[in-house]
């Protein structure tokens, strides 16, 4: 029950890499046999990847994930903003932007926190990062709308949180920038969404949702260890550049020889997803459901659930719940269980298991509340067999732990 952190490869998306292994070796650059099945491979996954969330296919830049992917975004909006108001961007104090400004929320993921925060330290970019409400546990679009400043190039926000599985307002925060931009010629705010949570498990449309990036992690959704970036008319109605150098792949946006069987995986999964969105979703929330229903059950009044907020949207196969009670922290409890495999937060992580979540801590879950989080995600081959067998799992090892107190 952690698929929020990886998911296993679908039997169909391992045949398609199989097979790309087998009969499209050749380099997708070249014009014998191996080389145009692989260019070929290539072109039709693009195709389902930007079916997937209701792009077209010019849209999609492959990318080695969803790192690379968050750091592309933001990378070019430093480098648009520079370039764009190299003259106004001055040392005089007449009119000057100062530091080019993006604003995020307090619980993104690490591959966007850690960036913005590396560039204050280096002193080449300003970051806001705006708190989430701790009523309803996402970012709220009049806080968001309050935190832009005139030099603001770009605003970052999480599609869905991989803890709580709170679903953020980005259709109605990127509505918001886009009325805003209208009133500020040659200084638009670009959005991004890191939708790494959310895909193949609710429905992501790209135009609709209004953002001009979307980040897509392939191994969320039963896809291989790859990405891509979904861009809204690169280069031209959306700037990109890129950060590598080289033979002038994915339209010199992302050069390098194209990881072709990664690339077919990723084609496949998406195409999946297309396929039975609504199949996957609603078996994962109806086993999400029972397996709350049996913590209840089990735990009674001692059950917390992190993951409920008012008035906030859920992703379908997410609980994030507490077991209330001293030595019950989640990094004491996991390693006792037999059959629960699951984590106490982000999987990246793992090495700081005896701490709270400060992702927790930011929703206004309180430090002792926190500390016994079990972070449980199910996939869509979990079964109410699996659930029972988790719940005795748990309610074994609480057992175990309360006797040694």
């Amino acid at each position: 029950m952690d698929y929020n952190a990886t998911t296993p490869l679908d039997p169909e998306v391992t045949r398609a890499i199989t097979e790309a292994l087998h009969e499209a070796w050749g380099n997708p650059s070249s014009t014998y046999t191996a080389g145009l099945k692989a260019k070929t491979i290539i072109n039709e996954s693009r195709e389902n990847v930007a079916r997937m969330v209701s792009g077209k296919a010019e849209d999609i830049i492959f990318t080695s994930g969803g790192t690379e992917a968050n750091n592309l975004v933001i990378q070019s909006a430093l480098e648009h903003f520079n370039r764009s108001f190299a003259e106004q961007n001055t040392h005089h104090s007449n009119g000057c932007l100062g530091l080019p400004h993006i604003v995020s929320s307090n619980v993104e993921h690490d591959s966007v926190k850690l960036v913005l925060e590396h560039l204050q330290s280096e002193g080449k970019a300003d970051a806001t990062f705006v708190p989430v409400s701790k009523v309803t546990g996402r970012v709220e679009v009049p806080d968001v709308m309050a935190a832009l400043r005139p030099n603001t190039c770009l605003v970052s926000i999480m599609l869905a949180n991989n803890e709580t599985g709170v679903i953020m307002p980005v259709k109605e925060l990127c509505r918001a920038i886009r009325t805003l931009n209208k009133t500020r010629p040659g200084r638009q705010i670009l959005l991004h969404t890191d939708a790494a949570q959310a895909l193949g498990k609710i429905h992501v449309n790209a135009p609709v949702l209004g953002v001009d990036f979307l980040t897509i992690v392939g191994h969320k959704f039963y896809a291989p260890r790859i990405g891509a970036l979904y861009v809204n008319n690169p280069g031209q109605k959306t700037p990109l550049y890129p950060m590598l150098f080289g033979g002038g792949q994915e339209k010199n946006f992302r050069p390098g020889t194209e990881n072709t069987p990664m690339i077919a995986g990723l084609g496949k999964a998406a195409d999946l997803v297309t396929s039975n969105l609504s199949e996957y979703e609603s078996h994962m929330r109806r086993v999400k459901l029972y397996l709350e229903e049996q913590l209840k059950l089990v735990f009674k009044d001692k059950i917390h659930f992190n993951s409920h907020f008012p008035e906030s949207e859920i992703l379908p196969n997410t609980c994030n719940v507490s077991i209330l009670g001293p030595n019950l922290q989640g990094w004491r409890v996991l390693p006792r269980c037999e059959r629960l495999l699951a984590s106490v937060g982000a999987a990246c992580h793992s090495d700081k298991g005896d701490r709270p979540s400060q992702i927790l801590l930011n929703c206004g879950v309180s430090e002792k509340v926190a500390a016994n989080a079990l972070r449980l995600s199910v996939g869509r081959g979990t079964t109410e067999e699996d659930v029972d067998a988790v719940v005795e799992d748990l309610r074994r090892v609480v057992n175990l732990l309360k006797q040694m107190d």
